[in-house]
């Protein structure tokens, strides 16, 4: 019982549905390196890690994947 309601907690305000990906076309980056993986999924943008399919995937909708997007290419997520 504890479990349900502590889901129900972290999923509060979650805004996108529930997606089925058991067919979904994962692609890799174009030199085929890297576990990150995408797919296009009815409108939405899901990211898993390719090394561990069976992990939660991020879901994105079109406008977050699109601002994830440009600052990645603007280097706001490098580390060095």
């Amino acid at each position: 019982m504890a479990e349900s309601t502590t889901t129900q907690q972290l999923l509060a305000g979650w805004d996108k549905p529930e997606l089925d990906l058991s067919n979904a076309d994962w692609r890799s980056s174009s030199q085929g390196t890297g576990d990150v993986q995408i797919a296009f999924v009815e409108g939405f943008i899901a990211m898993r890690n390719g090394g561990k399919p069976e992990n939660p995937s991020l879901i994105f909708s079109p406008a977050e994947w699109r601002a994830f997007v440009l600052n990645a290419r603007e280097g706001e997520f490098d580390l060095t």
